[in-house]
């Protein structure tokens, strides 16, 4: 546990952003059943802190991820098939932690994000990458399948690109991940990406917090769904309860008042 203890990290990187660290860089950042625990445990505790407002998901080293830990690997295949279980219900819980988590999820990706971490990167909310990251759904070559990963990714990637990499077990480029809707952007080193993310962060900043929840969970909402009347309805009475609720309030008459909302940084008066 020694090794572990500081594998994943939660730290402040500016006010109003946490960043949650996997810190393995002499495994490639392979992760197992302690580090799943960890990274809830952290999402978790960005997540209730007020003081957050973007959560940044990044790695120290070469490589991003290279997906599940080979050690756990081999005790999972000693395993019974309900230990299998919940091992797999604890990933399974850790891809939806950070998929509906409150706060807009920014991840950086460089060098390998193989097998779960390509899930992770599904996850989030907006994915920066490096020309020299590349993605691998490598588990057939395994013998085994992207199971728990696999809703994200579809819907990250759409059905006809899981099928051939689901298959396949290829090898794809940042600009493939880019052309396929996993990655964002693509940038030409660390440096650069850094710098993109510093943009967005202050691009983020100038919006309402709390729309920003509203605006992350209405896409879940309306996703894949036919427009209904339901569906319509639904979406109606969200624009209303926020207009009336204290930031809609706030955003309006600072915009019909030609200042500052009070959630941007800087002089309000």
């Amino acid at each position: 546990m020694s090794e572990q203890e500081h594998a994943v990290l939660l730290q402040q990187r500016d006010k109003g952003v946490s960043e949650i660290v996997l810190n393995r860089p002499d495994k490639r950042n392979a992760f197992d059943d302690v580090i799943i625990q960890q990274l809830i445990a952290a999402l978790d505790k960005a997540d209730r802190d007020e003081q957050t407002q973007v959560v940044i998901l990044r790695s120290e080293g070469k490589h991003f991820s290279a997906g599940a830990d080979l050690g756990w690997m081999r005790r999972m295949a000693n395993n019974t098939r309900q230990e299998n279980l919940d091992d797999s219900r604890e990933l399974a819980r850790l891809m939806n932690t950070l998929n509906h988590l409150s706060k807009p999820v920014i991840g950086l990706v460089q060098g390998a994000a193989f097998g779960g971490a390509v899930g992770l990167a599904a996850c989030c909310d907006i994915v920066l990458a490096t020309e020299n990251a590349s993605f691998c759904l490598s588990e057939v070559k395994l013998g085994l399948i992207p199971a728990v990963i696999s809703p994200y990714v579809v819907r990250a990637i759409g059905e006809r690109q899981a099928r051939r990499y689901f298959l396949t077990a290829e090898t794809f480029s940042a600009q493939q991940a880019e052309h396929y809707g996993l990655v964002h952007l693509v940038c030409e080193n660390q440096t650069a990406m850094q710098r993109r993310c510093d943009e967005l962060l202050q691009q983020l900043a100038l919006n309402g917090p709390e729309a920003m929840k509203a605006a992350k969970d209405l896409v879940f909402a309306v996703s894949h769904k036919a427009i209904s009347s339901e569906v319509i309805d639904d979406t109606a009475q969200r624009i209303a309860d926020i207009r009336v609720g204290d930031e809609g309030q706030e955003g309006l008459s600072a915009f019909l008042n030609k200042r500052k909302a009070s959630w941007v940084p800087g002089d309000n008066a």
